[in-house]
């Protein structure tokens, strides 16, 4: 007996609970292991050149922001405003698009809604057309010297009311509504927005757009410590970016794994179809069964636009 308690001391500190068996027992014979915890370093400079009312850059928002998700801690994010429609006249025209006048764009928009499914409306071009992307670009660069975090939460808000909810965003009160949804001063930042260096701060984006190449949105240019890159233009599969990450850093980045349905409906508040599909592989026929297995009824709300299915955090 003495021999057993004996033989039980001298593995007492060499002692292990497996957590994939959830057998305990004596551990190997590896006392000390080094192992690096730390995330990688951020070595990589990654800029977004969009605009607030390109409808590509909405339909890259799933394949994009899962980029950012599993990789976004190899890179910097820089977003910069583009500047795609100051105003109508002057002879604007998108003549590649068929676009001349606001009334054009609706049928633009649809097509690109129906073939990515994110949904866009577009009616709002033939009775409450956007006169100007540069009121909300302004905004964006104010809410921007406040809290970069809360700019990109800005521009997502206002691309969810222009494209899936037909809200005007260059009408001053709706922008001053986004804003107050951020929890800061609407009336106050979109009064600053006016100002003069506001717009100053927005040429700035623009000069820096001109001088990495970005002629179309949208451009993601990714950039390392030897000032060497890729330039991404258009929409593209989420495999693509992880693509050029690669080529950037020279070798294979280590994803993340994927935040849970919770956390990343919790992050966003709203979630379209689409998104969640991108996000975790899924098909679109799969996704009621699979908000239903990872979500309280208590934590969100279902609700459908234009014909596709979103989810609202409660």
């Amino acid at each position: 007996m003495t021999r057993g308690i004996n033989k039980l001391a001298n593995n007492n500190n060499n002692m292990v609970c497996d957590v994939e068996t959830g057998v305990c027992g004596v551990a190997g014979s590896e006392e000390m292991e080094l192992i690096d915890l730390t995330a990688p370093k951020k070595t990589i400079e990654l800029y977004y050149v969009t605009d607030p009312i390109c409808s590509h850059c909405w339909a890259i928002e799933p394949q994009f922001n899962r980029f950012l998700e599993q990789y976004g801690d190899y890179f910097n994010v820089h977003t910069v405003m583009g500047g795609l429609l100051e105003k109508w006249g002057d002879g604007f025209a998108d003549v590649q698009n068929g676009i001349a006048g606001p009334s054009d764009v609706a049928g633009h928009w649809r097509e690109v809604g129906d073939m990515t499914r994110m949904p866009i409306d577009g009616s709002l071009w033939y009775d409450n057309p956007v006169t100007s992307s540069f009121p909300p670009s302004r905004v964006f660069k104010i809410v921007q010297k406040h809290d970069e975090k809360l700019a990109r939460v800005f521009l997502r808000r206002a691309r969810e009311a222009v494209f899936a909810f037909n809200r005007n965003i260059s009408d001053q009160e709706v922008l001053i509504d986004l804003v107050n949804g951020l929890g800061l001063d609407g009336k106050a930042i979109v009064k600053e927005a006016e100002h003069p260096d506001s717009q100053q701060l927005l040429n700035e984006d623009f000069q820096l757009a001109a001088s990495l190449g970005a002629r179309g949105f949208p451009t993601i240019i990714m950039v390392n410590e030897e000032n060497k890159g890729v330039k991404i233009v258009g929409g593209r599969p989420f495999e693509y970016y992880v693509a050029g990450l690669k080529q950037v850093l020279g070798e294979d980045p280590k994803s993340k794994q994927q935040p849970t349905l919770e956390d990343y409906l919790a992050k966003e508040k709203l979630l379209f179809s689409k998104e969640i599909e991108v996000m975790y592989d899924l098909e679109q026929a799969a996704i009621k069964d699979f908000v239903e297995k990872e979500l309280s009824t208590n934590d969100y709300e279902a609700k459908e636009v234009l014909g596709e299915t979103y989810f609202v955090k409660k």
